[in-house]
């Protein structure tokens, strides 16, 4: 482009657009054009530089400029710069089609295959580091302005009153809102009805009282809603279930010793408490225990007279050096209901080891009172898991192995029901109300059997069974209702009386029943169709379940009631018999006369069972002290005893399934648990010896 140009004849006609490919220059200065240049990035670049450095630059170059050369003519190309990035977000993603995909892969596979190596390698160790963070950037943008204002509502007390809807407080009388109106009327009004004066003419007055009514009556409005919403929050079954699982770990908590005691787990001590000063206070209480209980095992071995002579036969140790086996208490299945009941029946579950049923009854005609059945988790020992309300008083429970969610219940009136204790509901499932045949007397002992089919049939059936005072052993239908069938009918037998000679034969008096009070039964481990039945003549029956009419064999040797009888579960061909005489008897099934008489004190013996581990152990509760005999040790004296306290009796024994442990019953309501500690394991090589042991005595 050509222009001639009169203007700044100094600097020259000199004008330039930023971004565009065209300009305009003056064919007469080209060197002003670059002198421009430097006049306008000069302050740009260099700030030092000055004008009049400029002017003799100028200056300068205009010297050495000819005429020629300002007239010819000059040719400036303009070309794009270099593009210059400000933000630059690199992509992610890469197409599969690009030229860079096959590298990116490769990267990929390689921080892969890394990261699968670093774990455990010591190649990689990983450190926190303080990087150093970039200058803070300021970034302002234009919105509009913010504007802010302070409202304020005043809410009246008919605001509340219309938003509450308080149907509570009845209109006002009209007599009433006229005395509002004026002083003179109101005067006049109260006089009449007061006999004195009163004021009451202002409106101000009237609408004070009318406020204070009105919050009176929100507030009550508040206040009921807040009690039926609380209650609604009590009696939620979500609320309860929370409650159930919280007192769950609290118990678990609290009795985490005991309970890994009895299941023979080594008991942990937390180590925060036996650090520091509780540390201290705790060994010091430990060592007070200790000393405690070695004074009550040296009041104890002072008060027990029958101490085992046998115990004392290894001549190379001394008494103290020998541990004598004994009963440590863990914890009581007790709670106020249970308070001031005996304890008439254990019984475990047949699937859940850890659940226990107690009846609780009383035993005397005199002071009968309703009775109880509790199902107690080894989950919470402080209360139980089911009630059962019973209208008189337990004597017999046991759980069914079919069923096991079924309870049966025998009691004191000869009535028994069946409760399901997986629902919540205490009523009963069957009961014996509508049966025309049931018990006349209590209910002594109840049990579910499972007896053979038979040939044909596969399995077992199982079969409830029990005996009663009114000398019938019954078998119970389960249909809609309960109804009973006579196995048999025990009747009296005649005492066998020696003949002196020359004695003449006496007439039998007759007697008031020929029917003899049944008190136990149990049924052989082996042989279903056969059992035992004690009678509260002090005989046993042997009686079999194909013949009603007569006994197998009869076995005398008791002189009181027999309160029960029992199997050993190994050797089978044996059986205990504990009596009202004082005494436990061990028979053998074909002999009629008793093989070994255990009597240790002078009291009645209520209960006996044989340990689920040992032929030789078993447990006696009589009514001063709770016994535990070991005929591989001693068949004169028990290897351990534990005393009752003043004023309470011993009713019940039940051996634990799984740990060495024994339940005893009371008639304080009390089931306590113990462990046996120090007592010899069973031998299994022991049980074919058994007669062996028996045979000395059996012959003396």
């Amino acid at each position: 482009m050509h222009q001639t140009s009169g203007v700044n004849a100094n600097l020259g006609s000199f004008s330039r657009t930023y971004g565009s490919s065209s300009t305009s220059i003056s064919n007469a200065s080209t060197t002003d054009s670059i002198l421009d240049e430097i006049v306008e990035s000069g302050p740009r670049r260099d700030t030092t530089v000055s004008l009049s450095d400029v002017h003799v630059r100028q200056e300068e170059i205009k010297e050495e400029l000819t005429k020629a050369d300002l007239d010819r003519r000059v040719d400036i190309y303009l070309t794009e710069t270099e593009t210059f990035w400000i933000l630059d977000m690199p992509s992610v993603a890469v197409s599969v089609e690009s030229e860079d995909a096959g590298r990116v892969l490769e990267r990929n596979r390689i921080y892969v295959d890394l990261c699968k190596n670093r774990p455990g390698n010591d190649r990689f160790v990983e450190k926190m580091m303080q990087t150093i963070n970039g200058a803070v950037k300021n970034k302002e943008v234009q919105c509009d302005k913010i504007i802010m204002e302070d409202k304020g509502v005043m809410a009246t007390s008919w605001d509340l009153y219309d938003s509450f809807n308080v149907s509570e407080i009845e209109p006002m009388p009209k007599a009433e809102g006229s005395r509002a109106t004026t002083g003179k009327s109101s005067t006049s009004h109260a006089t009449k009805k007061h006999d004195q004066t009163t004021s009451i003419s202002s409106d101000r007055g009237s609408t004070t009282s009318s406020i204070v009514i009105s919050e009176s009556a929100v507030l009550a409005r508040i206040h009921k809603e807040e009690e039926c919403l609380s209650e609604a929050i009590l009696t939620s079954e979500n609320f309860r279930q929370d409650l159930f699982f919280m007192e769950r770990i609290l118990m678990e908590n609290i009795f985490q010793p005991k309970l890994a005691a009895y299941r023979q787990f080594p008991v942990l001590i937390d180590p925060d408490v036996t650090s520091g000063t509780s540390g201290t206070v705790a060994a010091v209480k430990e060592a007070k225990q200790e000393e405690h209980d070695e004074e009550k095992e040296d009041k104890e071995e002072q008060k027990e007279a029958f101490v085992d002579p046998s115990i004392l036969s290894d001549l190379n140790k001394t008494p103290e050096e020998i541990v004598r086996p004994r009963l440590e208490r863990l914890w009581s299945y007790i709670c106020d209901l249970t308070n001031g009941h005996s304890v008439s029946s254990m019984a475990w579950s047949k699937v859940n080891p850890d659940l226990l049923a107690v009846g609780y009854g009383a035993f005397d005609f005199k002071e009968q009172k309703k009775g109880l059945a509790c199902c107690w988790s080894l989950k919470n020992p402080m209360w139980p898991e089911r009630i059962f309300w019973c209208e008189h008083g337990v004597t017999a429970l046991d759980f069914s192995m079919a069923s096991p969610n079924l309870l049966a219940v025998g009691m004191y009136n000869g009535s028994v029901a069946i409760y399901n204790v997986r629902s919540c509901n205490a009523a009963a499932l069957l009961d014996s109300s509508e049966s025309s045949n049931k018990h006349t007397g209590p209910v002594w002992q109840l049990r579910w059997v499972e007896q053979d089919r038979g040939a044909t049939g596969d399995g077992k059936k199982e079969r409830l069974i029990c005996i009663s005072a009114d000398g019938r052993i019954t078998e119970w239908l389960i249909q809609k209702r309960l109804d009973c069938t006579d196995l048999m009918k025990i009747k009296r037998t005649e005492s066998e009386k020696k003949k002196l000679p020359g004695e003449k034969e006496r007439k039998n008096e007759a007697l008031i029943s020929r029917q003899a009070p049944g008190m136990c039964f149990d049924f052989h481990p082996k042989d279903t169709n056969c059992y035992l039945a004690g009678t509260e003549e002090g005989h046993i029956h042997k009686c079999s379940c194909s013949c009603s009419e007569q006994f197998l064999k009869t076995y005398r040797g008791h002189k009181g009631p027999v309160y029960k009888v029992a199997w050993n579960p190994f050797s089978t061909d044996m059986f205990l018999s504990c009596s009202a005489d004082w005494s436990i008897i061990l028979w053998h099934q074909d002999s009629q006369t008793p093989i070994l008489t255990f009597s240790s004190a002078t009291a009645f013996v209520h209960d006996i069972m044989w340990s689920p581990k040992s032929a030789f152990v078993f447990a006696a509760a009589n009514e001063s002290r709770v016994e535990i005999w070991d005929l591989s040790v001693s068949t004169l004296n028990p290897v351990i005893s534990c005393f009752a306290s003043p004023r309470v009796k011993f009713t019940s024994v039940l051996f634990a399934k799984n740990t060495d442990c024994l339940l005893v019953g009371d008639t304080k309501g009390e089931v306590g648990v113990f462990e046996l500690q120090n007592l010899a394991a069973p031998n299994s090589n022991k049980v074919d010896t058994l007669h062996d042991i028996i045979g000395p005595a059996v012959a003396i």
